[in-house]
């Protein structure tokens, strides 16, 4: 089937400025396209002045945990909304794949945040995961390596370093799903058991990324001035003291390192924003190929645990219930919250599982004052509650006006992290994150908007070298995206809904027209991505 698409404004997703033109789509390819075409086809479609550009790319998902669910459209319906046809996955360390057949630690996988519920398998290679996706999913997905999978499916979530022989086996499970296909390595270094990983072994896995010419993305060990990652409170930024930590590993080599969400976990960190890209740039002059990225939300969502320091986390239910245990953690952690600008009024309860619904919504001083008991006290309470494993939005992460100065960047890139939650609280960018960035353009607060459809498309396809996608030329995968530059002016945010998204296609299918999802299209029109 050909479909003629006619007074389209099209945005290629080269960055180069829009022109008024036609596209001619065959079966799941763009066949032709240019100002004007002379041309047959079944279906033609009138965008009547309206905008086309590459379907977007969400830089930094975890829905790989979700296509492979019996029915995955509901987590991918509101991304698609927004106008991502394809996603980078398995970010932060916890990907879907990372263990061979037998693996006994399995449920020790996705960081508390994810897990195997109601899937139609696990999948440990990404040569079974690609099988087991391809054309039975909604959107297009390309699969990064865990390094918390790997290492949890040798060594559990154990406190430890792991034996000789443990640490070949994760890193021949790196090497082997890179082999396969796999757009990178990812580390999570403030997830379990990430966050126990040292030096020596960091810079092994960076190495496999060099070797296969890969990137590594990363999540810090700490996001903000002061952390719980490090014992001293005082001194150099956490935030800064954790590039540190990329730069070793970094240093002297052609890595392409991707720092994972850009942002600033509490109002004193803000301030290290000048000092961190700094170092950016000079890791980027001493030859290293970084980049990073951001999503258009102040706040974010995490494992309720993420706060606690990595002593606390490895230590045992009796050892932690310790009066000394407690007094220690009471005195870091009220510092930490004086020194960061960021406290227990500022973590909201999204989900602690069945029972515990009476918290949802509710920030955790809240519900501190509800029950007349201490911020920690009832922290620590949730904590356990939800077996370490509950979800919490948190904030504020970042400002408006630090993310118009990064939409700027030009090695910055755009992503959600977000995903749909089966129960509580959602996080906000599963609605309107992509929307907003091209809003922005237009209000004049972020770039250019030739310039913001390429981050979010041909750069990050090139980024993570997807080929024959994230541009509009002829032969390239049919990935489209329709917009009303009007109506994005217009839009409000913060909704809960998307706006200005009319038309979406996937490899060539219209899976969304004028708010209407096709279904039917949508349980095949995704393909997954390997890179070889």
């Amino acid at each position: 089937m050909k479909t003629w698409i006619k007074n389209a404004k099209i945005y290629d997703g080269s960055g180069s400025d829009a022109y008024f033109g036609e596209l001619l789509l065959a079966e799941d390819r763009i066949e032709a396209v240019g100002p004007k075409l002379d041309v047959q086809a079944d279906r033609i479609i009138d965008l009547g002045g309206k905008s086309v550009a590459p379907g977007f790319i969400d830089g930094h998902s975890h829905n790989d945990w979700f296509a492979i669910k019996r029915d995955p459209l509901p987590y991918f319906a509101p991304f698609i909304r927004q106008g991502i046809t394809t996603f980078v996955a398995g970010n932060c360390g916890l990907s879907a794949v990372g263990f061979e057949p037998g693996c006994k630690t399995v449920d020790k996988l996705g960081g508390g945040l994810f897990g195997f519920s109601d899937t139609t398998g696990a999948y440990g290679t990404v040569e079974e995961y690609c099988a087991a996706v391809d054309s039975r999913m909604p959107c297009n997905l390309a699969e990064l390596a865990g390094h918390c999978s790997a290492r949890a499916a040798v060594g559990g979530n154990e406190n430890r370093k792991l034996t000789a022989e443990e640490e070949t086996a994760m890193l021949a499970i790196l090497e082997k799903a890179l082999q396969q296909g796999a757009a990178g390595i990812s580390l999570g270094l403030m997830y379990e058991p990430g966050l126990y990983a040292d030096l020596e072994e960091l810079k092994k896995v960076a190495a496999l990324c060099v070797k296969y010419d890969r990137p590594l993305t990363v999540h810090p060990r700490a996001e903000g001035k002061v952390s719980l990652a490090y014992p001293e409170l005082f001194g150099r930024s956490h935030l800064l003291r954790a590039f540190d930590e990329l730069v070793e590993i970094a240093r002297g080599t052609p890595l392409k390192l991707h720092y994972s969400h850009a942002i600033f976990v509490g109002r004193s960190s803000f301030k290290g924003k000048d000092e961190l890209l700094r170092m950016m740039e000079q890791l980027r002059a001493e030859g290293v190929d970084l980049m990073f990225d951001i999503y258009n939300e102040c706040i974010g969502t995490s494992v309720i645990s993420v706060i606690l320091p990595a002593w606390y986390q490895g230590m045992s239910p009796k050892q932690r219930s310790s009066l000394a245990t407690r007094l220690k953690l009471s005195v870091i952690v009220r510092a930490a919250s004086k020194l960061l600008g960021f406290g227990f009024r500022d973590i909201q309860i999204a989900y602690l599982g069945p029972g515990n619904e009476k918290y949802e919504g509710k920030t955790v001083h809240e519900i501190a004052k509800e029950e007349k008991t201490s911020d920690l006290k009832a922290y620590l309470k949730l904590c356990e509650l939800s077996g370490f494993k509950g979800r919490v939005n948190m904030g504020p992460y970042s400002t408006p006006e630090i993310i118009h100065e990064f939409e700027h960047n030009e090695h910055c890139l755009y992503m959600t992290d977000a995903w749909v939650e089966e129960h509580g609280v959602q996080n906000p960018a599963i609605y309107d994150c992509f929307p907003k960035f091209l809003r922005d353009s237009l209000l004049g607060a972020g770039d250019t908007l030739p310039r913001t459809i390429h981050r979010m498309t041909g750069a990050t396809a090139e980024r993570f070298q997807i080929k024959e996608r994230g541009y509009l030329r002829s032969g390239y995968y049919a990935d489209l995206t329709v917009f009303d530059e009007e109506a994005l002016r217009k839009g409000v945010p913060d909704r809960e809904q998307p706006f200005g998204i009319e038309k979406v296609f996937v490899n060539g299918r219209l899976v969304l027209d004028s708010g209407e999802l096709d279904e039917s299209a949508l349980k095949t029109a995704g393909r997954a991505i390997r890179i070889m």
